[in-house]
């Protein structure tokens, strides 16, 4: 009978250029040889551990071995070894020590001594000996190195060290396994069996001997001695563990297994608490502040129903705030502040601004989010976004957000809820059980600003960003994978150049054959076995384009904390899939270079017409504007000024603000793959002759795809679909979408479309229309966009649209202020903007400031109600900084150039 046994030391491919196994791999390997427990130990980081619970997770609770957390380290003056945490606590302490050794080196590098390892109660030790003990030469002082060694870890974990044993097949195991289990009596301390692996298989050898020459900088080839001899580092079977190990090795690998209770699943996330006054909870200030909301939207909405501009509130939008690069701009809100006073008083039922439907769903959504405890995520994103407001940075959230009407009254997105694509759901489900994920752009060259006051607010210890594993794709991999085999730079230039990301996971061989390879050499072949089991592993960490995790109390206590590439920023070890299964909160500020543009733009209106202009007073539904979109003049204007875009706004012909909501979303990849453009500009040309778009669609059907004329575009649609027609609850929709992903496995998603068909068939529903709508969504799949975040993205088409059609020279001037950002250059701006009549005037060292500003078309024309003339700045200059500039404005406004030398 095959002894049972743990395996305590097994390094996953998070432990970058190391491992050659994903952890998924790994524990599912050590499921199917019956291991009891499994530790995944990569190089100072957790990065892999919530990616093998999950994968054991999914397997049945009988067959599922235990997973232990640990760590290997390697110390800068002394041994290499393994931490393993016990219980929750040693979990946090080994976090912290894996911040610390990260924080104080490089990125992606660590430096760890012996001082820092302080007396860790909550964790175990096992020293790892040299790979070549016991040496062929100078065994003894070897061997005094390895029992000092003992002894020293000893003292730092009395009782709880241990020394490791591991067979190599290289013809010395009996001496290594007598020497080692001598030292360690000496020391006092039990030795045990550990195989130190690095691959699930075998056959992962050449893979590994790959990674081993990437980290070396070398081909394989020169590698030499450096490579493993065999391919022993790797999990085995219970039989040959018993053949090789004593058995006292292998029953100490389940004493030490037994005391780490420690599972992934007693992590704990708290919001952070500081957000709510004295005297409220979450729950009530909540309310408070979306009921404050409410009765600020709606007074928004009547003032601009009356004409009325200039408000207080209007007023207030407007700030000075000295901030490079344009520093004596005024600064304008996207829209009026929208944070409510904390001292709003709640208005009475009778007085209840909100129409019906907003009202019930308002109530839908706070039941919703009180009964999943997501109360402070709101108030955490409320706040960040009210600093924003505060500091004149222009914001609006997006993305599944936008279905939120509580967001909306929060100031957080800005769809109004009279568009009817409410679907919270898409947000935040029960089903899901996972944390809302709301996504937040600022204005691009001020977004650090929002970062910063998060680090100052919640601290380096509470706050950081998320990460991003970058993983190899084709061309990566067959650029490490040729080098490692030692092909010629040019001819890896070849190849990689050849294969794209549309070829997915497969190096085809046609174009191995145009790259001058040829196909049937073993060469050729290892080549690609290797490029297409690489594709995939995780190359390093990166930081998130901006998604941060706030935490109540130490966030590396919950996850390790490490520096980024960029000065002032650190990454926790886990991207967003990690975070979504353990349960930590996401806020993504990213940074939209329009929205810099716009906050620009309406400045120079508001200074030049002499009145404030906010997005909110925009005035809406101007037939110019959608005219100049239909004849595809769009260059600069957000979202439709690429080639794509302008070909469609011709066919699509934009009439009301929703068609912009359309036309941002239906030139994308899921409308396109689903086959969905051409049946809906169809439908519109049948609306025009004055058909019906709709005919033979049940009415409830009709219900969900009347906005789109009978043709599903969005992902809020597939989920509508899916719950009026077949029975699916709002949460068992969004999986649904999730399972439409293509890196999905299939068959989850067949196991929700045999549902779809279940229910439609129960509905009595035809079952060609049945296949029909399963084959559509497959081919829409994750490509699709969500409704509200084109409803959101609408809103910046139109303003930006708005301000070139009726505000040219402003618009140009706040494109080139803004810059780098969208498809044109600077100079193809300018000429755009002349073609509609903007005079740009060049830059003057006796007249133009830093930005570009707008000027008097002529000497005698001051009024503002004549279109300006555009004054390129300083910035302009190639080369000049903008402190040269800066010097030259101060000089100038002492005493005016004489000539070029006074200049100089």
């Amino acid at each position: 009978m095959n002894p049972p046994y743990a395996e305590l030391h097994c390094l996953s491919n998070f432990s970058f250029q190391r491992g050659a196994s994903h952890p998924e791999e790994l524990v599912t390997q050590a499921a199917t040889f019956g291991y009891a427990a499994i530790a995944l130990t990569d190089e100072c980081s957790f990065a892999g551990i919530v990616r093998a619970h999950r994968a054991l997770q999914a397997l049945p609770a009988s067959d599922r071995p235990r997973l232990i957390i640990g760590s290997e380290l390697q110390l800068a003056d002394g041994p290499r070894i393994v931490l393993l945490a016990t219980d929750r606590a040693g979990y946090g302490q080994l976090s912290r020590l894996i911040t610390a050794a990260r924080r104080g080196a490089a990125k992606g590098e660590y430096r760890l001594t012996r001082d820092m390892i302080d007396s860790l109660p909550g964790c175990l030790a096992l020293l790892v000996p040299p790979p070549a003990f016991p040496p062929r030469s100078g065994i003894e002082a070897a061997s005094a190195a390895v029992l000092a060694d003992a002894v020293w870890l000893t003292q730092r974990f009395p009782g709880r060290a241990w020394m490791t044993v591991t067979v190599r097949l290289d013809g010395r195991d009996r001496a290594r396994i007598t020497l080692l289990r001598r030292i360690a009596r000496a020391a006092g301390i039990p030795a045990l069996a550990a195989s130190g692996a690095l691959m699930h298989a075998p056959e992962r050898r050449p893979l590994a001997d790959v990674m081993t020459a990437l980290r070396l900088h070398c081909s394989v080839a020169e590698a030499g001695l450096a490579l493993a001899a065999n391919a022993e580092q790797r999990l085995h079977d219970r039989e040959t563990l018993a053949r090789r190990y004593p058995h006292a090795l292998l029953a100490e690998t389940l004493a030490v297994a037994e005391r780490c209770t420690f599972a992934l699943d007693e992590l704990r996330y708290e919001y952070p608490a500081e957000l709510v006054p004295a005297g409220e909870t979450p729950a009530s200030w909540l309310r408070r502040l979306v009921e404050g909301g409410l009765a600020w939207r709606y007074r928004e909405r009547e003032h601009q129903g009356s004409g009325r501009t200039g408000t207080e509130t209007d007023r207030a939008c407007i700030t000075a705030q000295p901030s490079a690069p344009d520093r004596d701009a005024p600064r304008v809100s996207l829209s009026r502040i929208a944070t409510p006073s904390p001292t709003a008083t709640l208005p009475q039922p009778a007085d209840d601004p909100a129409p019906s439907p907003v009202r019930a769903q308002i109530e839908h959504e706070l039941a919703l989010i009180a009964e999943l405890g997501y109360e402070p995520y709101f108030l955490t994103v409320h706040d960040i976004v009210r600093f924003a407001r505060e500091a004149g940075i222009l914001c609006q959230g997006r993305g599944s957000a936008a279905n939120s009407v509580v967001c909306w009254a929060l100031g957080i997105t800005e769809v109004d809820p009279q568009l009817g694509i409410m679907l919270v759901e898409r947000f935040i489900s029960r089903e899901r059980n996972e944390p809302p994920d709301i996504d937040v752009d600022f204005e691009h060259d001020r977004r650090e600003e929002v970062i910063q006051y998060i680090y100052r607010k919640y601290g380096r210890e509470r706050a950081a960003l998320a990460a991003t594993v970058i993983s190899y794709r084709s061309r990566s991999a067959l650029r490490d994978v040729g080098r490692a085999l030692g092909l010629d730079e040019a001819l890896i230039e070849r190849l990689t150049r050849e294969h794209h990301w549309f070829d997915g996971r497969r190096i085809l061989p046609e174009r191995l054959a145009e790259a001058g390879l040829d196909t049937a050499s073993p060469v050729t072949q290892r080549l690609v076995a290797l490029t297409e089991e690489l594709i995939g592993f995780p190359r390093h960490l990166s930081q998130h384009v901006g998604g941060f995790v706030i935490a109540r109390g130490r966030l590396d206590e919950l996850v390790p904390v490490e520096n980024a590439a960029m000065p002032d920023r650190t990454v926790i070890q886990w991207d967003k899939d990690d975070l979504d299964a353990v349960g930590l909160m996401k806020i993504d500020v990213l940074a939209l270079g329009m929205l810099s543009a716009l906050r620009r733009g309406l400045a120079l209106v508001s200074a030049w017409r002499g009145q404030p202009l906010t997005l909110a007073s925009i005035p809406r539904e101007q037939p110019e504007v959608y005219e100049m979109l239909t004849c595809a003049d769009s260059v600069g204007v957000f979202q439709v000024e690429s080639r794509a875009q302008m070909t469609m706004l011709p066919r699509l012909k934009p009439r009301r603000f929703y068609d912009l909501v359309v036309e941002v979303a239906i030139v994308r990849p899921g409308p396109i793959q689903g086959g969905m453009v051409h049946p809906y500009l169809q439908a519109r040309e049948r609306v025009a002759r004055g058909e019906e778009p709709m005919e033979g669609l049940r009415e409830e059907i009709r219900g969900v795809l009347a906005r789109t004329l009978g043709v599903p575009i969005f992902q809020e649609q597939v989920m509508q679909l899916a719950v009026v027609a077949a029975d699916f609850s709002g949460g068992e929709a969004d999986q649904l979408r999730r399972a439409m992903g293509a890196w999905r496995r299939k068959g989850e998603l067949e196991r929700y479309r045999q549902k779809l068909l279940d229910g439609l068939a129960k509905n009595r529903y035809d079952p060609d229309f049945a296949q029909r709508l399963c084959q559509q969504i497959e081919g829409f799949g994750s490509y699709g966009f969500p409704e509200s975040h084109a409803a959101s993205f609408a809103l910046l088409v139109y303003a930006s649209a708005w301000l070139k059609c009726f505000e040219p020279a402003a618009f140009l001037a706040a494109l080139l202020n803004s810059q780098p950002m969208g498809f044109y250059a600077p100079s193809q701006l300018i000429q755009d903007a002349r073609r509609h009549g903007v005079e740009v005037r060049a830059a003057d060292v006796t007249a133009s400031e830093w930005d570009c500003t707008l000027e008097p078309a002529t000497e005698s024309a001051i009024e503002s109600t004549i279109a300006p003339a555009v004054r390129l700045g300083l910035r302009m200059i190639r080369g000049l900084t903008h402190d040269a500039a800066m010097r030259i404005a101060a000089a100038r406004s002492a005493r005016a150039f004489t000539d070029a030398q006074d200049l100089a």
